[in-house]
């Protein structure tokens, strides 16, 4: 004789001895459980349990009722055919695709258009959780796709990011599965994504050429000027500036919001964490110190006589060179490029960012968000975080239990 499926939904506020009072009443018609979900929102508890029963289903419901009366709970009991099918579930082995939503708020209507695209290619929202509410709200979707081929992945991707690209919702999406939890080593550029600003730009402005400098810089971010050009001339600029000069810059940084959580947060889940910048290793080696950062890459100014000569030496580290290094790092700790995560602001990013399992365009010119998985349009670096599926709750539980105050406006 078949088990008749049984369908009980606990809701009401959330307390202690709710599970238990249940299972007890379950214990003693010895069902099988086959499914359990609960969620609590605002002290609201949604517990359902699927379970099998051999015999006397009515027996069973009339006991749930009687016992989640003693707890004032409200409880809704379906029975074999009423419970309906999910043609989801048959021979799915979990969701698909993992969606991150981020919005300061996310609205009603943006939620709405996404769940709308989501239906349009047959796909199913399995599970949603909030991943953040400060500094930005954060909802992590997990849906399946009826069908997934390539083709529907590609539609889905694509629909996904035409809603991210009107503005007002991040929205990113990748494959479920052990490849989006493998994560290992995460690499950030400099200027304008681990700091606020750019460095060569503040290095010009004690020449009184900062507007200069930002023309070309601004050209070389959107993709119309090649980087190793720019670069060179930009630094032609800063001949004769002081070497002293460079400090008094790396002094007066200002890291984006968000970056030490970030990077405290990464180092704590065993992540290898550094820097891959156009910028200056003078300035880059005190970010290094600072963060504690595992590795960097960047630029060498040429200085003569405690001069800048308007010269850099070595390797230049351009679009390509990003990416090179991005390589190297990865094999130099045995990890796989699959397992690496790039986040970067501009064009020259382009090649690092397509060359990581994940590349993440923060605050980025069009020509980047093209190319990345995901794109960030707040200014808050920590938002990297809920991108890879860490929750805020965990990020300020983490850093209650090491000492450090909780610090929000």
């Amino acid at each position: 004789m078949s088990a008749t499926p049984v369908l009980i939904t606990t809701t009401g506020p959330d307390k202690p001895g709710v599970s238990s009072v249940l299972f007890a009443a379950l214990t003693r018609h010895g069902v099988e459980v086959l499914d359990v979900e609960q969620v609590v929102i605002r002290g609201q508890l949604v517990l359902g349990v699927l379970v099998g029963v051999e015999s006397d289903p009515e027996a069973l419901q009339e006991a749930v009722e009687q016992a989640m009366a003693t707890v004032s709970m409200h409880v809704e009991v379906r029975i074999g055919s009423a419970i309906g099918t999910d043609p989801f579930a048959q021979g799915r082995q979990g969701s698909t695709h993992v969606l991150t939503l981020l919005g300061r708020p996310v609205t009603a209507r943006a939620f709405t258009e996404v769940a709308g695209r989501l239906a349009a290619v047959n796909a199913n929202i399995d599970t949603i959780r909030s991943i953040a509410d400060y500094p930005v709200t954060g909802l992590e979707v997990y849906a399946s796709v009826a069908q997934d081929t390539p083709e529907a992945d590609a539609e889905l991707r694509s629909m996904l990011a035409e809603v991210g690209s009107r503005g007002g919702l991040d929205v990113s999406i990748e494959r479920a599965g052990l490849s989006r939890r493998a994560k290992r080593l995460v690499v950030f550029d400099v200027d304008s994504t681990l700091i606020q600003g750019e460095v060569i730009e503040m290095l010009a402005a004690y020449v009184g050429l900062e507007s200069q400098v930002r023309e070309i810089t601004e050209a070389a971010m959107r993709g119309e000027l090649n980087f190793t050009e720019s670069l060179e001339r930009r630094v032609a600029l800063l001949e004769g500036l002081p070497e002293s000069v460079l400090d008094e810059v790396a002094d007066s940084i200002d890291l984006t919001p968000g970056a030490r959580t970030t990077v405290r947060t990464l180092k704590r889940l065993g992540f290898r964490c550094g820097v891959v910048s156009g910028g200056f290793t003078r300035i880059i080696d005190r970010l290094v110190k600072d963060l504690g950062l595992d590795f960097a890459a960047a630029n060498e100014l040429e200085i003569v006589d405690g001069k800048l000569t308007g010269r850099v030496t070595g390797e230049i580290i351009d679009r390509a060179g990003k990416a090179v290094a991005l390589r190297k790092f990865a094999s130099g700790y045995g990890i796989p490029v699959a397992q690496c995560v790039a986040v970067g602001d501009g064009a020259n990013d382009i090649d690092m960012l397509s060359a990581a399992g994940m590349g993440i365009a923060f605050n980025a010119k069009p020509a980047l968000r093209e190319v990345a998985d995901a794109a960030l349009s707040y200014p808050y670096l920590d938002a990297v975080l809920f991108m890879l599926g860490v929750t805020r709750a965990e990020v300020e539980a983490a850093d209650a239990a090491d000492g450090l105050p909780l610090v929000r406006p």
